[in-house]
């Protein structure tokens, strides 16, 4: 019975491995910090400045910070900031929203 349990365990563990994980706060800030997300159609610069911007076949400049183990990001003219979760997966960042809406990014190496 316990070599049963042991083999779906050993079975188990590469598809546990490719979960996504939640990060931190500092965790969010250590891997978005001067780094580039490619997102279907688009992409994403994060400035150790606190700006960022996002090109989906135009500039568009924001903000962007850590509160509470959460991204925060903040786009003008609007005052206000929308905070999301983020977990990450192998090279992939997600983001997700209060309603559980969910946005994929992928790591940029240039």
């Amino acid at each position: 019975m316990w070599r049963k349990a042991l083999v779906l365990l050993v079975l188990a563990a590469p598809a546990m491995a490719e979960d996504w994980v939640p990060l931190t706060g500092s965790e969010i800030q250590a891997a978005l910090t001067g780094k580039k997300l490619q997102y279907d159609g688009a992409w994403q610069d994060f400035r150790a400045s606190g700006r960022t911007l996002y090109n989906a076949g135009r500039d568009s400049w924001g903000y962007w910070a850590i509160r509470d183990d959460q991204y925060c990001s903040q786009w003008p003219p609007q005052a206000l900031w929308d905070c999301y979760d983020v977990a990450a997966k192998g090279d992939q960042i997600r983001f997700i929203g209060a309603f559980n809406d969910v946005s994929d990014g992928t790591f940029v190496t240039e």
